[in-house]
């Protein structure tokens, strides 16, 4: 990787993957920083969130330009697949080239922000670059609070203008985000000690899915392994008495649910029933979702018989809350064509320490339509039992400025490279902008980045050409910045 131009990029790049960095655990990536910086010989800081700030002067003649921040997150999800063993906390991202793109073996990349990190750290390290003052803004806990942005104080940057380094689509300018708010139910987990005689245990297996980003790839109709798990049991409830007796499903708020497994049991007379019925449903989903999830699979295998199985009424609420608990798009905008305005991901149900949780997130651009759907969600878990349910706190959205001036500089350089306009959007993700617009209300802001497919899942990978392109036009919004 470190072969590939531009090579100052893709060695920081090089080395960012080398760090753990889950959300919540930056403190190696943040020490990192600091040391790098410091290096550098330059002015650099941590608040008390753990946010780094990397700051450098102006080049000589160019001390009135108007200052800019560069700002990315240090934290990656962490996601991969059920066969790969890997400690996100202890063991280094393994990268690799395939083709015109950059892939990890079996989990996240994490170019989901480590190339806008790269990207900042290269012009910080840059001797030829001419420039006004430059801050780089390093934040904490993104993916799975945007904590660092929101705990950011007055007074701790400096510069006019903001740059984000996490868009996803080379050759767009995003000014503009939805905001968000996760809503999670749980219900204490009751048992039945008695396992019926005659009973045998399978492990009933989802996966194969594309998932993605809860916000960006919602719109896609890619399935959902919560959703998919959940439809097998409760049909087998009825059909076939199934119980269960573990499950989990999903993972990360921010993730399109990719896999999942359920333990049950069933009477040995139901067996071969139950084994055609899966049968028929790994045809079903094969069929239903053979455009956007062609991998999928249900799969089912004889396992050791669980020591108890879930309460009979518990079993029926939990079921009857996931099937009722909507997933996917609630509202387009209206103003917008093709744009999505309100949607909620079901996230992940996970059984354990004897407590069932079901992770939800909410998405809108409307204020209003994002306290709606967290209501919705929330009454669905409340009329199923939920011993608890609790929303976060939420962030705000990002309220687009298309005659921003920092945007117009963009715009500008963009077409004296290609020749062509760029495409000016808002997006239905969360970005830190809306928080950092809160703290800053004066800053001018925009965000840009390489592009990226597969973001939140082992299928991320980076777009290398479109590395080098966001160099290019970083170097000529230096050029033409006044």
């Amino acid at each position: 990787m470190t072969n590939l131009e531009p090579k100052e990029i893709f060695h920081f790049f090089n080395e960012i993957t080398k760090v753990p960095r889950p959300s919540k655990k930056e403190a190696k990536m943040t020490e990192w920083l600091l040391k790098t910086g410091k290096e550098m010989g330059l002015e650099t800081q941590r608040d008390e969130a753990g946010n780094v700030l990397i700051s450098k002067p102006a080049t000589p003649g160019k001390e009135n330009v108007t200052p800019v921040i560069f700002q990315s997150h240090m934290d990656m999800v962490c996601e991969k697949n059920n066969d790969v063993d890997f400690d996100f906390e202890k063991d280094a991202i393994q990268a690799y080239v395939d083709g015109e793109w950059i892939k990890a073996k079996g989990t996240t990349l994490g170019a989901d922000d480590g190339i806008g990190m790269a990207i900042a750290l290269a012009i910080l390290a840059s001797k030829t670059i001419e420039h006004g003052p430059v801050e780089c803004l390093f934040t904490v806990d993104e993916e799975t609070g945007l904590t660092g942005a929101s705990e950011l104080k007055p007074g701790f940057l400096k510069g006019k203008m903001l740059v984000n380094l996490d868009d996803e689509d080379y050759g767009e300018f995003c000014i503009g985000c939805a905001g968000g708010q996760d809503t999670v139910a749980a219900y204490d987990c009751t048992y039945e000690d008695k396992i019926p005689a005659n009973s045998v245990a399978y492990k009933l297996m989802v996966g194969g899915l594309q998932g993605g980003h809860s916000g960006d790839d919602i719109d896609k109709n890619r399935g959902n392994a919560v959703k998919l798990l959940n439809r097998i049991l409760w049909n087998s409830y009825q059909d076939y008495d199934v119980r269960v007796a573990d499950i989990n499903a999903g993972n990360l708020r921010n993730a399109i649910a990719r896999e999942g497994w359920a333990v049950v049991t069933l009477p040995q007379s139901n067996a071969p029933e139950f084994e055609k019925y899966v049968a028929e449903m790994d045809k079903a989903y094969k069929n239903e979702l053979r455009t956007s999830d062609k991998e999928v699979f249900v799969k089912l295998e004889k396992t050791s018989m669980p020591a108890r199985i879930m309460e009979e009424g518990l079993q029926i609420d939990i079921m009857n809350a996931l099937y009722s608990c909507p997933h996917g798009i609630l509202a387009m905008d209206q103003n917008i064509p093709g744009f999505v305005e309100t949607s909620t991901n079901l996230a992940s149900v996970k059984l354990e320490k004897d407590v069932i949780t079901i992770t939800t997130s909410q998405r809108s651009s409307v204020e209003s339509r994002k306290k709606d759907a967290c209501d919705h969600v929330a009454a669905v878990f409340s009329a199923t039992g939920a011993d608890e349910i609790v929303h976060s706190d939420g962030y705000p959205g990002w309220n687009p400025n298309p005659d921003s001036a920092v945007l117009k500089v963009m715009v500008e350089a963009y077409r004296n490279l290609h020749h062509e306009e760029p495409v000016i959007r808002a997006i239905h993700a969360g970005l830190e902008c809306g928080l950092i617009g809160e703290k800053y209300p004066e800053l001018d802001m925009v965000s840009f980045g390489p592009t990226l497919r597969g973001v939140h899942s082992p299928d991320e990978k980076l777009e290398i050409a479109s590395v080098q392109k966001s160099w290019n036009l970083i170097l000529e919004f230096f050029r033409i910045l006044k």
